[in-house]
């Protein structure tokens, strides 16, 4: 797993509610397709070249930028991308960019429930579209994408399945071209076992009610735990409070106490000695880093 998709790996499922969150950005009506494409200078033009930080909850978005100058805002990470580049980015991953205006792509939304063949937990891809990657693109992408988007345009008989088909096909070339797919497939135990902290983690179960929840004692828990991610289940479930507590940090002005209070911790001052131990300074110094790079 390269070191993008690990700072992801530990990132909340679910960002709070003081981060935007949209179906496509911008807007809050219900996804009208089986996909949304569009070429970036559609959405980006408008608003300045600059997509604000935000979420999609529902939403799998693969992005193939062509040309340009882009800044990639990745949960309060800012790198420089040069393309041309393609990105995939799962459910919740918060991300923003600033594009020149010469830049050009696309960038396509799926909504995952429409696509259990690809991203439910037992799908062969599963493992490889978890977590935010930066490819580079394979060779005949543009073509690829510029044949999906006149299908999706199009009134072709088969629309629905032709689209299926061709998405499957650009995803799988994606994943093969990521050197890191070549691991075990993820055991869905422990999907459920993210799904379950993403829901109940500011609540502070108890090891052994994630267990029981999952059908699981809390050994085998552990077990599975360790052999999927390296950690215990307790260093998974804090990791996932920290990132949360990063992101709130980043992009809200919620001060470290509300944030505490918010994540389930009656003591801010516990709050912020673990936030140091995850992070190596405080919650105050790391949101002035961020301000003052």
């Amino acid at each position: 797993m390269d070191s993008f998709s690990i700072l992801w790996y530990y990132s909340v499922m679910r960002a709070r509610s003081e981060i935007p969150a949209f179906q496509l950005y911008g807007e809050a009506l219900a996804f009208p397709d089986m996909l949304h494409m569009e070429q970036i200078r559609d959405r980006a033009a408008g608003l300045d070249w600059t997509i604000k930080p935000h979420r999609h909850t529902h939403l799998f978005q693969i992005f193939l930028l062509n040309t340009g100058m882009i800044t990639f805002n990745f949960d309060g990470h800012v790198q420089s991308l040069s393309p041309p580049v393609a990105l995939c980015l799962p459910p919740d991953a918060v991300h923003g960019f600033c594009f020149s205006s010469d830049t050009e792509g696309w960038v396509i939304s799926l909504p995952v429930q429409h696509y259990p063949d690809l991203f439910g937990d037992n799908a062969e891809l599963a493992g490889a579209l978890a977590s935010p990657k930066i490819h580079a693109p394979y060779e005949g992408m543009a073509a690829d994408l510029h044949a999906l988007h006149q299908i999706w345009t199009g009134k072709i008989r088969f629309r629905r399945t032709e689209l299926r088909s061709r998405l499957g096909l650009i995803l799988t070339a994606l994943a093969q071209s990521d050197p890191g797919v070549a691991t075990p497939q993820s055991d869905p135990r422990v999907a459920r076992f993210h799904a379950l902290i993403a829901q109940h983690a500011a609540q502070h179960w108890p090891i052994a009610r994630y267990a029981g929840a999952l059908g699981l004692s809390e050994r085998s828990l552990a077990r599975i735990c360790k052999a999927q991610t390296g950690l215990s289940p307790q260093a998974v479930i804090e990791a996932h409070l920290m990132r949360e507590a990063s992101r709130l940090l980043a992009y809200t002005q919620m001060s470290a106490q509300s944030i505490a209070h918010a994540l389930g911790f009656d003591d801010p001052s516990y709050f912020s000695r673990r936030f140091r131990v995850f992070a190596g300074i405080s919650p105050r110094a790391y949101r002035a880093r961020l301000d003052h790079p």
